[in-house]
């Protein structure tokens, strides 16, 4: 594949994660939505099935829509990120690139869609929190473990799943997904992807949104940094080398 058509897939997969994450979100939040209130397990399934259909729609690239995904199976020491894709710099770079931008447009599109809501809404620290992650606790040490942790998980169960026989595919990491949310996603909001809170807090700070507030840009390293480094931690120690060691 052309980095261009890299490029294309990742955009295209993350657009809709996101679009249908904020989304979910922004139901459950939003003044007069017709879900508000439906709840936490709610948010948490939203966010898994978009998962899946974003990763059906990247289906080319195997779908990362992540760069924790991404920087954690390079961490493996893998020769191609699926047959036809080599891992090299560029490569990664356009992975991250397309996700990036695919979360910017995905953020944009659920915005529009409640627009009107958002306008009505006027608590600013929930319309930031249909775009972005933010903390319970305010505690950026304890916060960024906890992305550690959650990121971690998820890229376990990816790197091993991809070498069992079942590879049981895009249901099963919307599963996870829910699971995650639902179990270590109450410290954080879970961002557990870099683009995922990235992007969209862009969009806040960008988009005409009536009485917004601000974009809290001193939280924002953190679901960056802990992602990666969960990310990477867990393609080091589930690299294909470490598997043969422990005879997986």
């Amino acid at each position: 594949m052309s980095l261009l058509e890299i490029f294309i897939s990742e955009a295209l997969g993350t657009a809709l994660l996101i679009t249908l994450g904020v989304g979910v979100v922004a139901t459950n939040l939003l003044t007069k939505s017709k879900g508000k209130d439906t709840g936490w397990l709610m948010i948490n399934f939203g966010w898994g099935f978009a998962v899946m259909i974003g990763v059906y729609a990247a289906w080319k690239t195997g779908g990362h829509l992540n760069p924790a995904v991404t920087l954690g199976i390079a961490a493996t020491g893998a020769e191609e990120f699926i047959p036809g894709i080599p891992v090299t710099f560029a490569t990664i770079m356009t992975y991250i690139g397309g996700q990036m931008v695919g979360a910017m447009i995905g953020a944009a599109l659920a915005w529009l869609a409640y627009k009107d809501h958002y306008d009505a809404h006027e608590n600013q620290a929930e319309i930031l929190g249909t775009f972005a992650t933010g903390p319970a606790i305010r505690n950026y040490t304890s916060n960024i473990i906890t992305e550690i942790i959650g990121t971690f998980v998820l890229l376990a169960w990816v790197i091993i799943n991809g070498s069992t026989p079942t590879q049981i595919g895009p249901l099963a990491v919307a599963l996870v997904i829910v699971s995650i949310g639902a179990s270590l996603g109450g410290p954080t909001g879970y961002a557990i992807n870099p683009a995922r809170d990235l992007g969209p807090r862009i969009m806040h700070a960008i988009l005409p949104i009536k009485g917004k507030g601000g974009s809290d840009w001193s939280y924002a390293w953190v679901p960056v940094v802990g992602p990666i480094i969960g990310g990477v931690l867990a393609g080091v120690l589930f690299g294909a080398n470490m598997l043969n060691l422990a005879g997986l």
